[in-house]
């Protein structure tokens, strides 16, 4: 069964064998997903944008700079597409070391074509969790930007799990001008429920 994309998605494969890549590229666009094929971690490195989605599935030895290298190196610059290795030089190091750096999966040469699928589809569905997610941070932020000082504060304390009593009685204030300071931070943050206020901040808090 194929898997329904998104205009943005893509699966890009890395891989300076020019039969593995036609391979790779027949069999993932046979399951309806679209592909770029490069033949090394530089050529995709130059053709790259910060703002694609999908998936990478990295050869790991390759002339110049290698597959894991090539992981590091998205790693350190924030580009979070997830990466799927693929080798026919595979040990446990290798795995480990990839797995520890962030691939989702670590598959050796031949491979399954059901299981490198599962793998893809697994590696698509992980990129649109973390976008979603991603992008609910923003909004979430750019609510409590608008909360002024003391709302903010109010904010904490009630997320912290304390009541209105307790924050007059640590702002110095009324329990009256609590309840008006939370009902704004409500209203603000677009929250109809104090445990959906919670999770918004769970969320932000999130790394």
């Amino acid at each position: 069964m194929g898997v329904e994309m998104s205009d943005e998605h893509w699966v890009y494969v890395v891989d300076d064998d020019q039969a593995m890549r036609e391979s790779l590229q027949w069999l993932i666009e046979s399951d309806g997903m679209r592909v770029r094929t490069f033949d090394s971690a530089d050529a995709f490195l130059k053709a790259c944008r910060p703002d694609w989605s999908g998936c990478l599935l990295l050869d790991v030895r390759m002339p110049g700079m290698s597959g894991l290298e090539l992981q590091a190196y998205l790693g350190r610059r924030s580009i979070g597409l997830p990466v799927i290795i693929i080798t026919g030089h595979g040990d446990v190091a290798m795995a480990v070391r990839a797995m520890k750096a962030g691939a989702l999966d670590f598959i050796e040469k031949p491979f399954n074509d059901d299981a490198l699928l599962g793998s893809i589809r697994r590696a698509l569905e992980n990129d649109d969790r973390a976008r979603a997610l991603r992008s609910a941070r923003v909004d979430i932020q750019s609510r409590i930007k608008e909360l002024t000082p003391r709302e903010r504060e109010v904010m904490d304390m009630v997320t912290d799990g304390q009541s209105n009593r307790d924050i007059a009685t640590a702002l110095k204030v009324s329990a009256k001008t609590v309840e008006v300071h939370r009902s704004r931070v409500m209203d603000k943050m677009h929250a109809g429920s104090l445990a959906e206020l919670v999770r918004m901040v769970m969320t932000v808090q999130t790394t």
